[in-house]
């Protein structure tokens, strides 16, 4: 890390830091549309091993 201009340095990490706090606010938001898809998914292959069907 010789010759990093040190100002560089610290906006480098709040901006990454930034971006961080972006890409989890997305994630959170999404997580309870994940988990219903999820389930979803779940009944599905549970409906077609109940009915026999898919084999």
């Amino acid at each position: 890390m010789k010759g990093v201009n040190p100002i560089v340095a610290v906006l480098a990490v709040i901006g990454g830091l930034v971006v961080l706090g972006w890409v989890l606010r997305i994630t959170f938001s999404l997580i309870p549309l994940l988990i219903l898809i999820g389930i979803g998914v779940v009944v599905y292959f549970m409906v077609q091993g109940a009915t026999g069907k898919g084999k």
